[in-house]
């Protein structure tokens, strides 16, 4: 039989939990800060275990199946709390182990000032994953794409960049040049192009079930409201960030997606960079794209309400900054419709009525 865990579960605050694969570690701290009890448990004990415990404060890193964990412990009870592996490093005493893992982790739970993750329900995790699916069907894409040309550059053939040029003159210069292109080569090209045709497929599959949703979700269409912002923006923020209930303002979902300056301030001086990158660097390079789009039809800023502030810092902002501006203003707008359930300019469409 296997030992029992002896401690007061009256005097527990704290469980922290650090998720592996097969086995979870368990390290509880009582109101003391003492350590109360270690123990190893297998995935599928999760239930048994915590069902045992009185109802607590339980961490967890943010990591695979950590959202499934926190709504499993949620129904028994406890009050799980998600935490960024960045925040939970400073607490690790010793060497890195399991343990000292999961005993950082509960350190952690029980800080006041520390932004914890918000917890992802299911509809949320699919629509995330419809999202990362299409990301790498892209990438590998591109990567066939690349092949593609490099194999032609190594005969000497080089076309003009675009997917679509490529497209119409592949076959036209297989034909053209038989005698400069191996049948060998030729053969793998048209392979690779076969794979170019099916991915083109998943692609748009994916694509148009992401479109779906974002018709008879009522939050994304209010989001679609927002310039620049369409079916993959407006999905992906969702996904991620559901509701915006995790951030107090839109400077801080800003501040999350990394469109910030870098700031290293010392001495009363305030040093500021590049961008930080820091967050979602997939939402990052899609609202950054959509300002790109935006800025390239100036004769539609007035239409928006701050297309005056546009047209001010683009007299005075290189271009690439002022279409990391524009998206850090398109996020903080993205959130601000998230958080209130109303869509952007509504004021201007009941002045047009």
């Amino acid at each position: 039989m296997k030992p029992k865990m002896e401690f007061d579960t009256a005097s527990l605050a704290v469980i922290g939990v650090d998720i592996g694969k097969e086995v979870f570690h368990l390290v509880g701290l009582g109101v003391d800060g003492k350590i109360a009890f270690r123990k190893k448990i297998r995935r599928l004990g999760l239930k048994d275990a915590f069902e045992k415990l009185p109802p607590c404060i339980v961490g967890m890193e943010a990591c695979l199946s950590a959202h499934f964990v926190s709504r499993a412990l949620r129904a028994l009870g406890h009050q799980p709390r998600i935490i960024p592996a960045i925040y939970v490093k400073p607490f690790v005493k010793g060497q890195k182990n399991d343990y000292n893992d999961a005993e950082a982790i509960a350190e952690a739970a029980l800080r006041p000032n520390l932004r914890f993750v918000q917890e992802k329900s299911q509809d949320q995790l699919d629509l995330q994953a419809c999202h990362r699916v299409r990301s790498r069907l892209v990438s590998r894409r591109t990567a066939t794409i690349n092949q593609i040309r490099a194999f032609l550059i190594e005969q000497g053939i080089a076309v003009r960049s675009g997917l679509r040029t490529l497209r119409k003159s592949l076959f036209a210069i297989l034909e053209n040049r038989k005698d400069e292109i191996s049948p060998r080569t030729a053969k793998l090209i048209l392979g690779l192009y076969g794979d170019w045709c099916g991915l083109d497929e998943r692609i748009e599959a994916v694509t148009s079930d992401i479109e779906e949703i974002s018709r008879v979700e009522a939050t994304c269409q209010r989001l679609m409201s927002v310039p620049g912002i369409g079916p993959l923006i407006s999905t992906g923020l969702v996904a991620a960030i559901g509701t915006g209930e995790a951030f107090e303002r839109g400077r801080d979902f800003g501040a999350w997606l990394g469109l910030v300056p870098r700031q290293y301030s010392t001495g009363g001086r305030s040093i500021l960079g590049r961008i930080s990158k820091r967050g979602s660097k997939y939402l990052r390079t899609l609202l950054i794209q959509a300002a790109k789009v935006l800025l390239m039809r100036p004769h539609n800023w007035p239409r928006y309400s701050f297309g005056a502030w546009l047209k001010t810092a683009s007299e005075r902002l290189h271009r690439n900054k002022l279409a990391v501006a524009l998206a850090n203003k398109l996020g903080r707008i993205a959130w601000s419709v998230l958080r209130h359930d109303k869509a952007f300019d509504t004021h201007l469409e009941a002045v047009a009525i």
